[in-house]
C-alpha cells in the first residue's frame, strides 16, 4: 500500500517535469536550428530534435531512478506489467495512471503560462487529424511499434547506456514522425489527456478512444508478442532427496 502510494506520487512528479520539458522540443529546435543556420532543413532539424530527445531521457532515466522507479507513460508501465517485468501489482497501477494524468496536467498548464509568446504556437499537443477509427489504428499500431522497440532496446539491446538511449531516442522521433500526420501523434495517454485537459476535449469518447484504450491495447499486445519473441528462461525445479 505504501510503496504504491509512493510510486504514483514519484510519476506525478515525474510526469509534471516531463510534460513541461519535452513540450518545449519544438521550441528549442527551432532556436537551435535558427543559431546552427539550419532552419528550415528536415534533416538537420531531425538530428537536433533527436538530440535533444536523448539529453531529456538521460536526465530523465537519472531522474526517475532517483524517484525509486517512477514512470511518466502509463503505457509504458502497463508493457512492463503485461510482459512479467517489474513489481506492479493491478492495485499500483490503478493509483499510478491517475497520478501520472494529473501529473501531466499539471505540466501542461505550467508550460503554457512560462512559455514566450512567440513560441506558444508550438503547444497544443497530439491532436486528431484523420477520422476517427483510422487515429485510433494509428495510435495503436504506434504505440505496439514503440512499446516493442523500447522492450527491445531496454532488455536485449546494447549494454552501453548511452548507445542504448540514444537508440530510444531515434525511436520515439521516428515514432512522432510517422504519426505526425494521423494522431500527433501521443503513444503516451497522460500526455494526451494533459493537453486535451487544456483544450476542453478531455472528457469526449474521441480522446478516450484514440489515446487511452487504443495505447492501452497497442502496449499490451506488444509486451504479449515480445513474450513470445523472447519468452523468460524456464525455472528448473530442484527434486527434494
Amino acid at each position: 500500500m505504501v510503496g504504491a502510494i509512493k510510486a504514483a506520487i514519484g510519476d506525478a512528479l515525474l510526469t509534471f517535469m516531463w510534460i513541461f520539458c519535452a513540450s518545449t522540443l519544438g521550441a528549442l529546435t527551432s532556436v537551435v536550428s535558427t543559431a546552427l543556420g539550419v532552419n528550415g532543413l528536415v534533416w538537420p532539424s531531425l538530428f537536433i530534435t533527436t538530440f535533444l530527445v536523448f539529453l531529456l531521457v538521460v536526465v530523465f532515466t537519472f531522474i526517475g531512478d532517483l524517484l525509486g522507479g517512477a514512470s511518466f507513460n502509463p503505457t509504458g508501465t502497463a508493457a512492463f506489467y503485461a510482459a512479467g517485468l517489474g513489481s506492479d501489482t493491478l492495485f499500483s497501477m490503478a493509483l499510478r495512471f491517475p497520478a501520472q494524468a494529473f501529473g501531466a496536467v499539471a505540466g501542461a498548464l505550467a508550460i503554457k503560462e512560462v512559455m514566450p509568446a512567440e513560441y506558444k504556437h508550438m503547444l497544443g499537443g497530439p491532436s486528431l487529424k484523420v477520422d476517427l477509427h483510422t487515429g485510433a489504428i494509428a495510435e495503436g499500431v504506434l504505440t505496439f511499434l514503440i512499446t516493442f522497440a523500447v522492450l527491445v532496446i531496454i532488455l536485449k539491446g546494447p549494454h552501453n547506456p548511452l548507445f542504448k538511449t540514444w537508440l530510444l531516442a531515434v525511436a520515439t522521433v521516428t515514432m512522432v514522425v510517422t504519426g505526425s500526420s494521423y494522431t500527433g501523434p501521443s503513444m503516451n495517454p497522460a500526455n494526451a489527456f494533459g493537453w486535451a485537459y487544456v483544450n476542453n476535449w478531455h472528457n469526449t469518447w474521441d480522446q478516450f478512444y484514440v489515446y487511452w484504450i487504443c495505447p492501452f491495447i497497442g502496449a499490451i499486445f506488444a509486451a504479449w508478442f515480445f513474450r513470445v519473441l523472447f519468452p523468460p528462461p524456464a525455472q528448473v525445479k530442484q527434486k527434494k532427496a
